[in-house]
């Protein structure tokens, strides 16, 4: 592709010289010859300080925000990663107008109703591209991930391959770090969704002000907003926004809502109404928060032209997420183990209100919180569970660069605000054995915070951890 062809993508002109453009990259080290190299200021480094050498390795060209004293042309812009995204929606053929584009946003739920929509749309005969927190699929294709929402280029290239494989919709989930990083600039989606919103991220956003208008940025390029109408944001989500907006909820009713809810250990039922039809839905996932993704879900697949009644079959067709409220094997044991992604304050106390309704006997919880993340969340999620559990193993996550025991502090002064018994254990595996070999009769016990992770960083290194494995390997060998 020539880069003249890019510049008027950006409206910057004509390049002072014209050139063939290969690929285009923000990795100084994996340019190749012909590529197109962009110059991006980040939270640790300047990608500026890296372009003569992605010139030295044959890159073409330059995005910048500010000239350089190289020999190449430079494509000058005020915004380097809106421009770099883009650059890569035009690079890759614009893959994004090619399939129906729907997007989630929120604190929690997002993978869950990723995957809703995916069983939902498959129901549908559609073939469904999913790109999310615990890999991207095309089909029935694996893609591994290392965020939540890839890097622009990255997504592109993604979305690129998805059209090439003949998807015809795409669900994703699309993070407040994404949106403030302008990854998802440039589409247009059909239809995105709110969520919810409760503390986190605020290492990186600094304000819950700020988190908020992050998300919001999403409302301002899709044609149609959905908001869930019983969580307090959902005002500022809605307002002065250019596209026509649908509400849901149970408390509130809504475009969308559900009356008649049953929540067992089996999952959860209860009657969808709809402006498009009415139907009784029978999840296979169990908890209220289930109630409100199926019903963002619904909404969504409306949008996107969907019939009520195939809803209803796709979303009773999916089994389960993994990691969110995923029961382990106990091998008879007369108690129930769960494994759940609960890392936020409003997260851990959905599934722990959920998993109470279990509980015959007592409810165990079992979690700590990562490092180099929001500092302030640690004695809120403490308290929560001294004041939903039974008893709280006090325990490591990703500590990342972090003293365990410092983070585990904080987490402990927010259980000492309960009174209620509690146990400190750094170590995951000796936690969770602990609250196994411990349990009673009819007692449910909630491993948080990690749910499909398959590791644990310590240190900056990832070593395998994974809480469901370490539940059922103790329990079958015990």
């Amino acid at each position: 592709m020539l880069l003249s062809k890019i510049a008027e993508e950006l409206h910057v002109g004509v390049p002072e010289r014209d050139t063939n453009i290969t690929d285009i990259a923000y990795d100084s080290r994996k340019v190749t010859q012909g590529a197109l190299f962009c110059c991006i200021r980040g939270e640790v480094t300047d990608g500026h300080r890296y372009a003569r050498q992605a010139v030295e390795k044959g890159a073409a060209a330059l995005i910048v925000e500010e000239r350089l004293p190289l020999d190449v042309p430079q494509l000058l812009v005020t915004d380097g990663r809106e421009a770099m995204a883009r650059s890569a929606a035009c690079f890759f053929g614009h893959p994004e107008r090619k399939m129906t584009m729907l997007a989630v946003t929120g604190t929690n739920g997002k993978t869950s109703t990723t995957y809703m929509v995916k069983a939902v749309a498959e129901e549908a005969g559609l073939k469904v591209g999913l790109i999310g927190t615990i890999h991207n699929l095309i089909g029935d294709e694996v893609v591994e991930t290392e965020r939540t929402t890839p890097e622009s280029v990255d997504l592109f290239r993604l979305l690129g391959h998805m059209a090439e494989k003949g998807v015809e919709l795409v669900i994703m989930e699309v993070s407040s770090s994404a949106l403030a990083q302008n990854r998802v600039a440039g589409i247009k989606f059909k239809a995105a969704l709110f969520t919810n919103l409760s503390q986190d991220h605020l290492d990186y956003h600094k304000t819950f002000e700020a988190y908020m208008a992050a998300k919001k940025k999403l409302f301002y390029q899709t044609e149609l907003t959905i908001v869930n109408d019983d969580d307090p944001a959902a005002a500022y989500m809605s307002e002065g926004l250019p596209c026509p907006v649908w509400t849901m909820g149970i408390y509130k009713g809504g475009d969308f809502y559900a009356k008649s809810i049953e929540i067992t250990t089996a999952g959860a039922s209860f009657h969808l109404f709809t402006p498009k039809g009415d139907g009784r839905v029978n999840l296979h996932i169990s908890g209220l928060f289930s109630v409100y993704n199926a019903m963002g879900t619904a909404a969504l697949m409306v949008a996107a032209g969907v019939n009520v009644n195939t809803i209803r079959k796709g979303l009773e067709k999916l089994q389960c997420v993994a990691g969110r409220l995923q029961a382990a094997e106990t091998f008879g044991r007369p108690y129930a183990v769960y494994v759940d992604y609960a890392h936020t304050p409003d997260a851990l106390q959905n599934v722990l209100t959920t998993a109470r309704g279990f509980a015959k006997n007592r409810l165990i919880c079992v979690f700590g919180c990562g490092g180099d993340r929001d500092h302030g969340k640690r004695p809120i999620m403490g308290e929560i569970s001294g004041n939903h559990a039974d008893f709280t193993v006090i325990t490591s996550d990703n500590p990342r660069t972090e003293d365990p025991m410092a983070i585990i502090q904080a987490i402990e002064e927010g259980v000492r605000r309960t009174a209620a018994p509690y146990i400190v254990i750094e170590d995951r595996q000796r936690a969770i054995e602990y609250a196994l070999d411990n349990a009673q009769a009819g007692d449910v016990i909630v491993v948080a915070g990690k749910g499909h992770e398959t590791y644990q960083e310590v240190n900056g290194v990832k070593h395998h951890f994974d809480d469901r494995e370490i539940v059922e390997n103790y329990l079958r060998e015990v």
